[in-house]
């Protein structure tokens, strides 16, 4: 499994506060997008593990804010998994305009079943910390 990913991400305008800068709550978003995009950069599509019964959900999230981004920004957004065995998969992320850190972060997403309980994710997600 690829431990990480790196893509461009424009920032809209209505993710933006009155001063122009990216909302906070938006970069929970972004994170979404770059665990769905490192799963799509690997041929997994993230419908198809729900279809299969098998539910990501974030049960932790630190998100560091170092400095703003604003409409007409590009954001390069960099993921790795850090580690993703039994029921639980950790993430780290980076977000940069050029080479000025907006963001770090990272979540703790556990793997639960349609009725809540925590089960194993799918082996071919697995990657154990180095």
């Amino acid at each position: 499994m690829l431990r990480e990913h790196t893509f461009d991400l424009p920032v809209r305008y209505y993710e933006t506060d009155a001063q122009g800068v990216v909302h906070h709550s938006n970069y929970l978003r972004y994170m979404e997008l770059a665990r769905i995009e490192l799963l799509e950069a690997v041929g997994f599509d993230y419908a198809a593990i729900e279809a299969a019964g098998v539910l990501l959900v974030v049960a932790k999230a630190t998100v560091r804010f170092k400095s703003p981004a604003r409409y007409g920004d590009t954001l390069r957004v960099w993921i790795r998994t850090e580690r993703a065995y039994g029921a639980r998969i950790d993430h780290a992320y980076v977000m940069k305009i050029g080479e000025r850190i907006v963001v770090e972060a990272e979540t703790t997403i556990a793997s639960i079943d349609r009725e809540g309980r925590v089960q194993r994710i799918p082996r071919e997600l697995e990657i154990e910390e180095e």
